[in-house]
């Protein structure tokens, strides 16, 4: 097929950090109007290759062409210029100022040296107004959600008149509802003749949108397949290497004694009355809709937020949590939703991560014993498998999956009885998530009480012994592992079931 007949091709794109071959004689092909969605690994090389595409990251090896042309950016400016704009999952704009205003930002509409705010208000609010938005152009950027500020984010591609958008993870934090209307406006983009590269690790995504999608795996280029070609399996294959025969590998436990007691947790506002317990060995699923008060009912748990009712029994003995510190000096140990705000210090290397919840069980007369710290937290990573250079490498410079699993190890080296993961996998590749659940699983093997959070009902299905369903800030039903169903689930979250079964977990 002759070269013109793509918007856009790389050829034998190889990127080199120091140490690392971030991309390795890669290659890609969009044609025009085109969903392509780019698939692999955290750590393949997707967001490398992205910012090779945008002028960010300039490759030592390999070619571009746009529309048949060679072309060669010095940097962002020119990528844009060219017709090329991504719009990255965590949104990159400026919370105080206007909607208008940030989708300007760096091109704005200027005549005889002043800048023209009525004309850029009108503009902003046509391409709002395209995309279906029900809000304008002079609200504040802060105030809106994540879902509408991605609506900003891909209005400022549309007002560079980009013919290329890329939307990296776009659905990542985005609700099911949020997500079909993300999907509405790639199918308009696609109708007006916009090519998109769409990455995602979620399948339904890539099923919903894309014609054709590229897998990387390990920086190396791996194929291209026709979406409505390819099983998982296949796919699943492509991406991690190896077959995953059983994605949820819940090993079978004998469930031991009750670990935690929750009796009557109550916070005027936020959720009403819960109560659960949770044994030694056992899996404890907690669901619902978004906003249903799962993670805040935990946060009460572990004494990040104070409850004004209720009472909560550790091994059988009544505790009072004041603050987090409590929790972990009990064993209550919590794996936090945002991993890189609440879970890790992104500019420390991994084993000081790893190691400071515990550091001063290492220490010699008020200093650090470094060769003892070094040895645990090599230990505790290696035991998770995380794919690093050395300890010493920030945690910025990992993958989504790795450095989830240094939270995980960070976890693993304290004193645990009860440990919460709350939506361990999120924004996760295939491959990770299968390590993390066998995680999961070797934990509850070794008699630890588990609470798993999460929005992923594949997820609860597949590794929870019981699941704890809320709704509006109450826990309207648990089911048992042979009895929950997906239907059951969202009866009991959308409170449709909640008359049918509810009280005590």
């Amino acid at each position: 097929m002759p070269e013109s007949q793509y918007v856009l091709e790389l050829k034998g794109i190889t990127k080199i950090f120091p140490g690392v071959k971030a991309l390795n004689r890669v290659q890609f092909q969009l044609k025009p109007g085109e969903v392509h969605a780019l698939m692999g690994e955290n750590g393949a090389g997707k967001s490398t290759f992205i910012k090779v595409i945008t002028g960010v990251h300039k490759a030592e090896e390999g070619e571009m062409y746009l529309y048949g042309q060679k072309v060669d950016f010095k940097g962002p400016r020119d990528a844009q210029a060219a017709g090329i704009a991504a719009v990255y999952q965590h949104a990159t704009s400026y919370p105080d100022l206007t909607v208008a205003e940030n989708i300007f930002m760096g091109h704005e509409i200027i005549k005889h040296g002043m800048i023209q705010w009525r004309t850029m208000n009108e503009e902003a609010n046509k391409l709002l107004k395209r995309m279906n938005a029900d809000f304008d152009a002079t609200a504040e950027m802060g105030t809106l959600s994540v879902a509408e500020q991605q609506i900003v984010e891909i209005a400022k591609a549309l007002s560079t008149n980009a013919k290329i958008i890329i939307l990296d993870e776009p659905t990542a934090s985005l609700t099911k509802r949020e997500s079909e209307e993300l999907y509405r406006i790639v199918d308009q983009l696609r109708e007006e003749g916009v090519s998109v590269i769409f990455i995602s690790h979620r399948f339904e995504d890539m099923y919903r949108l894309a014609s054709r999608v590229t897998v990387f795996r390990d920086s190396q280029y791996i194929g291209t397949y026709n979406v409505d070609e390819i099983t998982n399996a296949d796919l699943i294959k492509a991406m991690v290497g190896r077959e995953i025969n059983d994605l949820f590998p819940k090993p079978e436990v004998k469930i031991g004694k009750e670990m935690l007691k929750v009796e009557g947790l109550s916070r005027t506002g936020f959720f009403k009355d819960a109560s659960f317990t949770v044994h030694a060995g056992e899996i404890l699923g907690f669901t619902g809709l978004v906003g249903a008060g799962r993670t805040e009912v935990i946060e009460s748990v572990c004494g990040i937020t104070k409850p004004d009712a209720g009472k909560v029994y550790l091994e059988g003995k009544e505790i009072n949590v004041r603050k987090p510190k409590d929790a972990m000096d009990l064993g209550i140990v919590l794996l936090p939703e945002d991993r890189q705000k609440e879970g890790l210090l992104m500019s420390w290397g991994l084993g000081r991560n790893v190691t400071l919840p515990i550091m001063g069980k290492y220490a010699k007369g008020g200093l650090n014993d470094d060769k003892k710290e070094r040895e645990i937290s090599k230990q505790l990573l290696e035991d998770v498998d995380t794919k690093a250079v050395d300890i010493f490498q920030p945690a910025s410079s990992l993958s989504g999956g790795n450095q989830q699993k240094v939270v995980v190890a960070k976890a693993l080296g304290q004193e645990m009885k009860v440990v919460i993961m709350d939506e361990p996998t999120k924004g996760v590749d295939v491959g990770a998530k299968a390590e993390i659940y066998s995680i999961m699983g070797d934990l509850a093997k070794q008699g630890y009480a588990i609470i798993l959070i999460s929005s992923e009902m594949p997820e609860i299905l597949g590794m929870a012994d019981r699941i704890v369903v809320m709704c509006n800030g109450r826990i309207t039903g648990v089911l048992n592992r042979d009895e929950a169903t997906q239907e059951k689930i969202l009866d009991l979250a959308m409170e449709k079931g909640a008359t049918t079964k509810g009280g005590a977990a």
